[in-house]
């Protein structure tokens, strides 16, 4: 039986809160965990859905794994011994491809399913494979698998990224660990994750330079080792109870975060009149009026991130003012915007571009989430609207956010979890 979310809104969150690590670095850790042949202790991994079905897959493939209940999942590979990862598990998230790089490198040959995840729009794997293709592998898409295939080992090369890709560049550098001499990423993606990763293979021996800039060099080394690793905050989490605080005329203190990795979406809220306070590790936020209207364009890192746009657009949608949001990573990242309407939003969409209308206060209704970031926004409006929310489709929430509601609450929310009825999910 499926759970929904019911909130009800109006209260201001107060208080402080830690920060969990972040699952964009944790779902490609765990398969480069792969490339250790031995044990690798991983600290700070949040227990959200996609982390759980990634150590599924890793058991399938022959590792032993033990995840204790502080977020420390250690994974022997010691006796891997499969290249083919074709479960149904990997249809069910975007990351499962991080297991190609992987097995590529340590095997010379990969399989598996090809991957699910949010339907945010076009997410082609076309990089990953011209990068795979350019080290010397045969790479193939039929029936719903890609293989890849380098009997005589990957060579290094330089590879040239037509658009910048977190996933291709994660994976590329996976693959290219153990290729022969050096492989050059130009246009690499440079977000707090691409560095997490590259510092988890730096732990187990690679030779990675330049990681977080738009060059970076891999010298392949013939073994790595296993290794104690911690992932770092995440960063989307971060901004989300940011905004959170924000959208509730609140005043939040966070713990366990890199302040450096939300510097756009600071900007954005001391433009908005949100003020922003930070240390080496906390951020504070706080607010009690409307906010100002903003023009936001997503961007690669370090612009702004193109997860936080759908909860922003949220936020904005009580401002003074009319709001520009410009989407230009995914296509399909406005689908919150129609269940926002319902609660009393004023937004109009052209192609790329929404145009949100302030207007006094939301009101709490029966909304959906249709992915993971849009199910953040709605929980976001359920928070800052009048009356009971009631969100459906959580699974989506569950996917990236480490028990959020025991989080929220702990700073004043009040949100619950709850069994649905099968006749109310048939009819929404």
């Amino acid at each position: 039986m499926a759970d929904k979310f019911v909130i009800n809104g109006g209260h201001a969150l107060t208080g402080s809160v830690d920060v969990t690590g972040a699952k964009n670095a944790a779902v490609a850790i765990l398969p480069a965990a792969i490339l250790a042949r031995g044990v690798c202790v991983i600290e700070n991994l949040p227990r959200i859905a996609d982390v759980l079905i990634i150590r599924d897959i890793l058991m399938e493939l022959g590792a032993r794994t033990e995840y204790d209940d502080n977020g420390t999942l250690t994974v022997d590979t010691t006796h891997l011994d499969s290249s083919h990862a074709t479960s149904e598990l990997c249809k069910r998230l975007r990351a499962s491809y991080y297991f190609i790089g992987a097995l590529l490198a340590r095997f010379g040959e990969a399989e598996t399913a090809l991957p699910g995840g949010c339907a945010i729009g076009e997410r082609p794997i076309d990089q990953h494979i011209k990068g795979w293709e350019a080290m010397g592998a045969k790479v193939s898409v039929e029936y719903g698998k890609i293989r890849a295939e380098a009997p005589n080992g990957l060579k290094g090369c330089d590879i040239y990224m037509d658009l910048v890709s977190v996933g291709a560049t994660i994976n590329i550098m996976l693959a290219a660990v153990h290729a022969q001499g050096v492989t050059t990423i130009v246009n690499a993606a440079k977000e707090p994750h691409v560095v997490d990763v590259a510092n988890f293979l730096l732990c187990m021996g690679a030779k990675i330079k330049g990681a977080g800039t738009d060059i970076i060099r891999i010298t392949g080394v013939p073994r790595l080792h296993g290794c104690n690793y911690a992932v770092i905050p995440d960063q989307i989490e971060t901004g989300t109870l940011m905004i959170a605080a924000a959208a509730t005329r609140g005043d939040v203190t966070l713990h366990n975060v890199i302040p450096r990795h939300l510097d756009a979406l600071t900007a954005k809220l001391l433009e908005m009149g949100v003020i922003v306070e930070e240390g080496a590790d906390y951020l504070r936020v706080r607010t009690e009026g409307r906010p100002h209207a903003v023009r936001i364009k997503t961007m690669p890192y370090p612009g702004f991130p193109t997860d936080l746009q759908q909860p922003a657009t949220v936020l904005l949608s009580t401002a003074e003012g009319a709001s520009m949001i410009t989407e230009s990573i995914f296509e399909q990242r406005f689908k919150h915007i129609h269940e926002i309407r319902r609660m009393g939003a004023d937004i109009t969409i052209e192609d790329k571009v929404a145009v949100v209308h302030g207007v006094p206060r939301l009101t709490g209704t029966s909304v959906r989430a249709t992915d993971l970031r849009a199910g953040a926004a709605l929980i976001v409006a359920g928070l800052m609207a009048d009356g009971t929310t009631e969100i459906h489709n959580i699974k989506y929430i569950d996917r990236g956010y480490d028990h959020i509601e025991d989080k929220l609450n702990s700073l004043g929310a009040d949100i619950s979890r709850v069994k649905e009825e099968a006749d109310e999910r048939e009819f929404y």
